[in-house]
């Protein structure tokens, strides 16, 4: 009987799926908070993972070219 390695193990799919529901609500949760003010959704969605992970969220920032980036804060 041959075993698989680690390596080679790939995350379930059904698990992926249900962590980005998770962070998605959770998400949505800070949108309702705020009083449904839009423009916040990339930050919402790094402050989500980071208390669904335990890690300090992300800020995301516009830069100078108008295109938005994340950066660990």
């Amino acid at each position: 009987m041959r075993h698989k390695s680690v390596s080679s193990a790939k995350p379930d799919e059904g698990s992926l799926e249900l962590t980005e529901n998770i962070i998605r609500t959770r998400a949505y949760q800070f949108y309702e908070e705020r009083g449904y003010e839009d423009g916040h959704d990339l930050e919402d969605w790094f402050r989500a993972k980071g208390e669904i992970f335990g890690k300090k969220p992300a800020v995301a920032e516009k830069d100078t070219g108008g295109e938005i980036r994340a950066d660990a804060a």
